[in-house]
Parts: structure tokens; sequence; C-alpha cells
């Protein structure tokens, strides 16, 4: 049977994770090849629909973290265990953990950056064997509005963790200012085998590339992800075009030879 990729699936919600006020991650149930950084297109009827990337893969299901900000997703947060959403995709290229395994690594992360590279988080502190030193650099606005902190305490067991935020509170433990102040209190080996994935903002990523440039690690070493150029995930709606590079199609994820040059 052809797949006809307009048609989206319905998919049960096996569980919902709340993170802050606005952020929930929806375990939803699949079954089929996914990648850390890929995105599903997630649609209710009437509403229309949303790109929302992977944040978490399993046996049977995907992980997709939803922060309420219009008609689509607002109707999402409305939906509970045991409901049904209807997903296209996975679409996007996504990160191969292939290109960093045996590297020391460095993850940049900003606010909800740290989504679509949580499984490539979560694939090296389970697999410490197969990479060098690791280090994870995520920022928030507030205490308030940091993701998977489960996560980031059983992270900071098996690789080196710096969690900071634009402003602090005296009963939370975290560092204060942007992520590219921490560049420095990165532990370097060998600058050339060292590996950088960079997601959030375009400022964020913008000035930590320079960072993680300006400390000697090259530019074919560096990773990007484009995320939040996706749209329809096919290439039709052209809202992703950047020159002649579809983002939904060739994208999100891109080297940093290749990235540096989609300027939108």
């Amino acid at each position: 049977m052809i797949k006809n990729d307009y048609i989206p699936f319905a998919s049960k919600i096996l569980e919902v994770i709340r993170h802050t006020e606005i952020e929930y991650t929806f375990r939803m149930e699949f079954c089929g090849e996914v990648r850390p950084g890929q995105f599903f297109e997630v649609s209710i009827p009437k509403y229309g629909e949303a790109p929302i990337s992977v944040s978490g893969i399993g046996e049977n299901y995907v992980d997709l973290t939803i922060r309420r900000v219009g008609k689509v997703t607002n109707e999402v947060f409305e939906h509970y265990v045991g409901d049904t959403l209807f997903l296209r995709g996975p679409y996007g290229n996504g990160f191969d953990v292939s290109d960093y395994v045996g590297k020391d690594i460095v993850v940049m992360a900003g606010g909800t950056g740290l989504s679509p590279v949580r499984g490539v988080v979560d694939y090296f502190s389970d697999h410490p064997d197969q990479r060098g030193h690791m280090t994870l650099i995520a920022g928030f606005k507030t205490p308030h509005d940091i993701l998977f902190q489960e996560d980031l305490k059983r992270w900071e067991k098996n690789m080196d963790v710096i969690l900071t935020v634009d402003c602090a509170e005296d009963d939370v433990a975290c560092h204060v200012g942007l992520v590219t102040q921490y560049i420095p209190q990165i532990q370097l080996g060998d600058v050339k085998n060292t590996v950088a994935i960079v997601v959030g903002p375009p400022a964020m990523m913008r000035f930590s590339v320079q960072g993680l440039l300006g400390i000697g690690i090259p530019e074919n070493n560096i990773w990007i992800s484009q995320e939040r150029k996706m749209c329809c995930g096919l290439g039709k709606c052209g809202h992703c075009k950047i020159g002649d590079t579809y983002v939904c199609l060739d994208g999100p994820v891109f080297n940093y030879t290749k990235g540096k040059f989609l300027v939108d």
C-alpha cells in the first residue's frame, strides 16, 4: 500500500507530563523509525495543525513537548491520557548519534531548544562508553521555566551540566546569566575531536556558535537546528524556504558549514 504523507494517523495519548504552566510533554503512541530532532505535525480537526519536535523516543511511543502558545496548542492542552490526537510524520532529518560517537560532546540549548536535543543527551547519558567527555549548558528565563528537571538531575550524574537562568531565586540552585558566559568553563581535550550541538532562539544560537568557534571547535564539528522554521513538513507551503533550502525537507538539523548560510 502506498503511504499518503498528507493523511494524518490517530495516536493515543499514553501520558501527560507537566513541566511548567504552559509546557507539557505528551507521550504519544507510535511505532516506527524516528530520530531526535525530527518533528511531527500534530493536528485536531477544525483547529488545524502545528509542527512539534520529538523530545523523547521509547518503545512504541514518542514524546512531544508542546508549549501552549496558539489556537492548535491551546486545544491540545484540553486532551488527556486516553484521548486521541492526529499526527503526520516524522519529518526532517534529525540528529544522527553516529556523528558524535567517540567524540567529546558539547550541547548548548536555550529554553524549549532542549526538547529536540533531549534524545541525544539521553542516549549518551545512557551510553557513556560511546563518547568522551560531555557538557550540557541549558538556559532558561526563570527557574519556573526549566524543562525536564528529573532528566537534568539524572544527566548530571554522567556529564557536566551547567543550568543557567536569566533571573534567579534565592531557593533555587542555578547559575545566572547567558549560556555563552559559561563556554569558558567547558572542559576541553582535543578540540578537533570535540563536537557541538546548538539549539535555541536565533540570537542565542548565533552567539553560542561564535563562542564555540572562539575556543577552537571547527565549523564542521558544529550542528544547529532551525526548528523554529518548520511548517508543513512537506515543503509545499514555502514558509520554511530560505534561499533554495527547505528547512522541513533539508533540515531542520544542519551542519554549521551549511547552516551558517541560512539567514532568514
